[in-house]
C-alpha cells in the first residue's frame, strides 16, 4: 500500500519544516511541512505542487504569521488556501483543536485543584484563543485581552499623523489596509511602544494564554512564574520558554512523534485520512482520540513548581500602628489628633498594605500574597456593628480577587467582629478562612516548646510531659480542641467547667479515643490548680477571674487561648516565676521572605495568617475555619499541613510580647527558688 502524504503548508516560517515518516494509528504516514512566513501566493503555489501526491493538507499558522508581521493580507487567506487544495481532504484543525483546549485546561484543574481559581490571565491577540478563554472564564474572572499589534498600529497611525503630515484621519484606518511600504514607515518608530505594552501587559500574570509566536514576536523576554497556555511546542521552544523563567507550559497540542513537533492540523488530517467516508464525526474524532493514547501535555521546564496566591487582612491593634503608614504618621505628631485619625482611619477603604513573596515549600511550592488593610483599631471595630465591618471585609475580599488571590485569611479582630467568620465567607468571591485552627495548635505548640526551653517539668524523649495538665473551658469549642491534643501529650488531664454535663460526655469521648489517657473531671480549677505543670485557659469569661494566680506551682506554664485573654498582664506580673503563653508565631519557610513590619521579626507570621498561607501551599482554596466552633480534625490536619510545608515554631510571645531567652531564663531561676523555698519550708 502507498504511503499517505500529509502535507502541512503553514503560513509560518520554516523553522520547524520535515518530511519525515510517522506512524499513526498503525498506519505509516509521510509527513512533510512547509512554512512559507507569510507568503500567500507561495503557499498557493505549494498546494498546487502537492495537490496530485497528497492525501490530505493541513492548513495553519495564519495567526502565527500575523504576530510576526509576516502576513499584512487582510483577505480571507484561509479559503484561498481551501480553494486551492480542489478537491483533496483538507482542514485546519479546529475540531480537534476545541476538543484538546477544553480538555486540556479541564485536566490540569482536576489534577490541582484550584490552579486556574481566580487567575489573573492575559490573553495574546484577537479572537484567536475564544474556546479557551471560554473554558478559563469558568474558573476566574480575571481575564484580559491584550492584542499588541493593534496596540501597536493604534499608537504608530496616530504618531504618524502629525509627524509625515497625513490626514487626521487615517489614525481611525486598521494598519492593514494602509499599503506596504507606508506601513513600514509608520511601524518602524513606533515599534518598542507595541514591545513595551506587551511587556506591562504579562508582568503581573498568572496565565499567559498565546502562540509562541505571539509570545516571541512582541519582544516578551520575563516571564517567570507564568503558565503559558500554547500548542506545538518543540523540545526547543520549551527550552527557550523556561529560559525566560516560565513555570508551566500546557501544550494543548499532543505529540506522539518524537522525532518532530506537529500541529493539531496534522493529527487531524491523519484522522480524516484514515476514516471510511473522509468526514470526522465528532463520536469518530472522541474514538480516534482514545484509540490513539493522545493526550495534551503538562511540560514544567524548570522541574515541579507551583505558585499560588493569597491574601490576609489586618487592622491597626492600636493607634501606634498609625506610624507604619504616611501621611497618618504625620498626622500623629500634631497634638491632640491621634484620637481624631483613630475615629477617621475606621472609614477609610481597605488597601494593600505589603505584597508577601519568597515563601517557598520543601515540597516546592511556592505562594505570593497581599496584606490588605482595614483602618479601624479593635476599639472602633467593636464600637460599630458587625455589617460595618463586613462591608469593609467584603471590599478588602474584592481587592484580594482583583489582585488574583485564591484565598483570603481574616486577622485580629477581623475575625471576632459578628458571628467570626461566617457571614463574610458566605458573601465574599473567594474561600474564607480565620486561622484559628492553626491558632489552637500554634499556642500549644508554643506552650510545649516553653516546657522544653523551662526544662523543669519532666518530659520524655517523644515530647511527652510527666506530669499534670488541665484545660480551663473544657467544654468550649477552642478549649475541647486542645483537651484531645493535651490527652496525647501529658500523663494527666484535668478537664474543668461548670457546665457538667458536657464535661462528662467531653471526658468520655477522650477517654474512648485514647485508652491510656487519665482523666478528671472538675467544675472549678481551685483544688487541682496547684498540681499543674500546664495549663490551658479557654473561656468566655470576658474579663471575670478564671483562676488564683497565687495558687499557681512555680514554673508552671500557661497557655491563654480565650479571646479576650483570661490573664491580664497585672495577673501575669503578680507571678515572675510562672511563663504565660499568649501565642506562637510561626517562621515561615523560603530564604528570602518579605513583608511589611507586622511587629514581628523578619520572615515570621502570626499563626492565623500562617493557616492562610498553608492551604494556599497546599492548594487547599476552601472555607477552612470560620465561626465560633473549632474542629479538632482541623487543628489536627492544619498542624501536620504546616509541618509538611516547613513551617516551623519561631517565637513564644505572652502579654508583653515575644519572650526572649534571658526571658525564660530569669523565669527559670525564679521557679527554681520558689520550689526550693517551698521544699525548705516544707521540711521544717
Amino acid at each position: 500500500m502507498k504511503r499517505p502524504i500529509i502535507v502541512n503548508i503553514s503560513l509560518a516560517g520554516p523553522e520547524g519544516d520535515y518530511d519525515s515518516r510517522a506512524t499513526f494509528l498503525e498506519q505509516t504516514f509521510r509527513l512533510v511541512r512547509e512554512g512559507l512566513s507569510g507568503d500567500v501566493d507561495l503557499a498557493v503555489a505549494r498546494i498546487v505542487h502537492w495537490r496530485g501526491r497528497a492525501a490530505a493538507f493541513a492548513l495553519s499558522g495564519v495567526r502565527e504569521a500575523r504576530a510576526l508581521g509576516l502576513l499584512t493580507d487582510d483577505t480571507d487567506v484561509m479559503s484561498r488556501l481551501r480553494a486551492a487544495c480542489g478537491g483533496v481532504p483538507v482542514t485546519d484543525g479546529d475540531m480537534l483543536t476545541d476538543v484538546l483546549q477544553e480538555w486540556a485546561i479541564r485536566g490540569l484543574q482536576t489534577e490541582l485543584p484550584g490552579y486556574f481559581t481566580n487567575a489573573r490571565t492575559l490573553v495574546l491577540g484577537s479572537g484567536n484563543h475564544t474556546r479557551t478563554v471560554r473554558v478559563l472564564e469558568e474558573f476566574t474572572d480575571n481575564v484580559e485581552h491584550a492584542d499588541p499589534l493593534a496596540m501597536l498600529d493604534n499608537v504608530a497611525l496616530r504618531a504618524a499623523a502629525t509627524t509625515l503630515g497625513l490626514a487626521a484621519d487615517v489614525a481611525s484606518l486598521g494598519m492593514r489596509v494602509i499599503p506596504g511600504r507606508l506601513r513600514q514607515t509608520l511601524l518602524a518608530p513606533a515599534e518598542w511602544v507595541g514591545h513595551e505594552i506587551a511587556r506591562r501587559a504579562t508582568r503581573d500574570c498568572d496565565v499567559i494564554v498565546a502562540s509562541y509566536d505571539e509570545l516571541t514576536g512582541f519582544g516578551l523576554e520575563d516571564l517567570a512564574g507564568t503558565t503559558v497556555i500554547s500548542s506545538a511546542i518543540s523540545p526547543d521552544r520549551l527550552a527557550e520558554l523556561g529560559g525566560r523563567g516560565v513555570d508551566r507550559v500546557l501544550d494543548t497540542t499532543p505529540q506522539p512523534f518524537r522525532h518532530i513537533t506537529v500541529v493539531a492540523a496534522v493529527l487531524e488530517a491523519m484522522m480524516l485520512v484514515l476514516d471510511d467516508d473522509g468526514h470526522l464525526t465528532t463520536d469518530e474524532l472522541l474514538q480516534a482520540i482514545q484509540t490513539a493514547g493522545i493526550e495534551p501535555r503538562s511540560l514544567m521546564p524548570n522541574g515541579p513548581r507551583r505558585k499560588t496566591r493569597f491574601a490576609f487582612v489586618i487592622h491597626p491593634l492600636s493607634t501606634q500602628y498609625f506610624r507604619n503608614v504616611q501621611p497618618l504618621r504625620a498626622m500623629t505628631q500634631v497634638p491632640g489628633m491621634t484620637p481624631v485619625i483613630e475615629k477617621a482611619a475606621a472609614y477609610l477603604p481597605p488597601f494593600v498594605y505589603s505584597h508577601v513573596t519568597g515563601i517557598t515549600s520543601p515540597t516546592g511550592a511556592e505562594t505570593e500574597g497581599w496584606l490588605i488593610t482595614v483602618g479601624g483599631t479593635p476599639k472602633e471595630l467593636l464600637a460599630h456593628s458587625p455589617e460595618f465591618t463586613y462591608t469593609r471585609l467584603l471590599d478588602a475580599a474584592e481587592i484580594a480577587r482583583k489582585l488574583g488571590a485564591q484565598i483570603m485569611g481574616l486577622g485580629a479582630f477581623t475575625k471576632v467582629v459578628g458571628d467570626a467568620g461566617v457571614t463574610v465567607a458566605r458573601r465574599a468571591s473567594l474561600p474564607v478562612t480565620t486561622g484559628n485552627s492553626y491558632s489552637a495548635s500554634g499556642a500549644l505548640w508554643a506552650a510545649h516548646e516553653a516546657l522544653r526551653r523551662l526544662g523543669i517539668a519532666d518530659v520524655d524523649e517523644r515530647g511527652r510531659l510527666r506530669g499534670k495538665t488541665m484545660v480551663v473551658g473544657a467544654t468550649g469549642s477552642i478549649g475541647s480542641v486542645c483537651a484531645r491534643l493535651l490527652a496525647l501529650a501529658s500523663d494527666e488531664l484535668w478537664l474543668v467547667s461548670p457546665e457538667s454535663a458536657k464535661l462528662l460526655a467531653l471526658k468520655r469521648e477522650i477517654e474512648a479515643e485514647h485508652p491510656r489517657a487519665k482523666i478528671f473531671v472538675a467544675a472549678r480549677p481551685d483544688e487541682a490548680l496547684p498540681d499543674m505543670d500546664m495549663i490551658v485557659t479557654a473561656t468566655s469569661a470576658a474579663g471575670q477571674k478564671v483562676l488564683d494566680v497565687m495558687a499557681l506551682k512555680p514554673g508552671c506554664v500557661i497557655t491563654d487561648v480565650a479571646r479576650p485573654l483570661d490573664l491580664s498582664a497585672d495577673d501575669v506580673a503578680k507571678r515572675p516565676d510562672v511563663l504565660v503563653v499568649e501565642s506562637g508565631e510561626v517562621l515561615l519557610p523560603g530564604e528570602d521572605v518579605r513583608m511589611g513590619d507586622i511587629g514581628l521579626p523578619p520572615g515570621v507570621a502570626f499563626a492565623c495568617l500562617a493557616e492562610t498561607i498553608v492551604l494556599a501551599l497546599e492548594g487547599r482554596f476552601e472555607t477552612f475555619t470560620v465561626g465560633r466552633s473549632i474542629e479538632w480534625e482541623k487543628v489536627k490536619e492544619i498542624y501536620q499541613l504546616g509541618l509538611k510545608h516547613g513551617m516551623q515554631l519561631a517565637t513564644i510571645s505572652g502579654v508583653n510580647g515575644v519572650y526572649t531567652d534571658d526571658d525564660i531564663d530569669r523565669v527559670r531561676s525564679l521557679a527554681l527558688a520558689a520550689r526550693a523555698a517551698q521544699e525548705q519550708e516544707s521540711q521544717s
